[in-house]
């Protein structure tokens, strides 16, 4: 009972359950300018490890395929062109060249550990072939206080399956809440997940770093336990625009490569 309970707060856009979708399927509109809420210091969105695939990819003109593993918290009930994966989608395809196709789709892994959901991907990466992963996990390991040690081996494993069939990795790690701070304990997992992150050298988006500095800095209050849709489309905006631009620098996509 107590994990389902943590489950409900962590999930910021309350109960978000989605079928694994194509995140373009609903024809986002291109991105406006990025919102002063959106605002970040550089160091949040910026890593020593490359996404060489996806540099190919741009350079050769090849359509880049990203696909996003994640929980219920990557999606937004009836408004998937909200989503942080649609948001990402609209903005590479704002920033690369009208040539570069870009598609996300999403694959969600309900209420699994890094283990069950590591288990899956031989299989999910024969089926869809991607340039680049991200991995969104440790918050089902984090309320289940799977032993972390275990957490990093899992995580270890499903990023070796990743590279071995001949993707990009990033790892994407928990949501930041306010609210189950002392109620779950989050350091472990975020620190096992930078362990792995630099020795398989994948680019590592600290999501709860960057939800703590937009609910440190005022921008979004994630505490307030009335969040409603507005707000998680909200954070779900910048989410989508940062995770983007990341990709973009990790993988050295030059001016002379994007639009703007």
């Amino acid at each position: 009972m107590k994990a389902k309970v943590l489950l409900s707060l962590v999930l910021l856009c309350g109960s978000l359950a989605a079928p694994a979708a194509r995140a373009g399927d609903a024809a986002p509109a291109a991105a406006p300018a990025a919102p002063p809420a959106c605002e970040l210091p550089a160091y949040l969105l910026s890593s020593e490890s490359q996404l060489p695939k996806v540099a190919e990819a741009i350079k050769s003109g090849k359509p880049l395929e990203i696909l996003v593993v994640g929980s219920r918290s990557t999606t937004i009930p009836s408004s998937e062109d909200a989503s942080y994966p649609a948001r990402m989608q609209a903005i590479l395809k704002d920033k690369l060249p009208p040539s570069e196709a870009v598609h996300v789709s999403v694959e969600i892994q309900s209420k699994k550990t890094a283990e069950e959901a590591a288990a899956t991907f031989v299989k999910l990466m024969e089926a869809k072939r991607p340039t680049l992963v991200i991995w969104q996990t440790g918050t089902v390991d984090a309320i289940r206080a799977i032993d972390p040690d275990d957490f990093r081996g899992a995580v270890t494993e499903g990023v070796a399956a990743l590279q071995n069939a001949g993707a990009d990795v990033v790892l994407m790690n928990l949501q930041y809440s306010p609210r189950t701070e002392t109620m779950i304990s989050v350091p472990p997992y975020l620190d096992n997940m930078r362990v792995v992150a630099q020795e398989h050298d994948v680019p590592l988006f600290d999501r709860f770093a960057i939800m703590r500095q937009w609910n440190d800095q005022g921008q979004f209050d994630l505490f307030s336990p009335s969040r409603g849709p507005e707000l998680a489309k909200q954070v779900h905006d910048c989410l989508g625009r940062a995770l983007a631009q990341f990709v973009i620098d990790a993988a050295h996509v030059g001016p002379a490569q994007q639009q703007n």
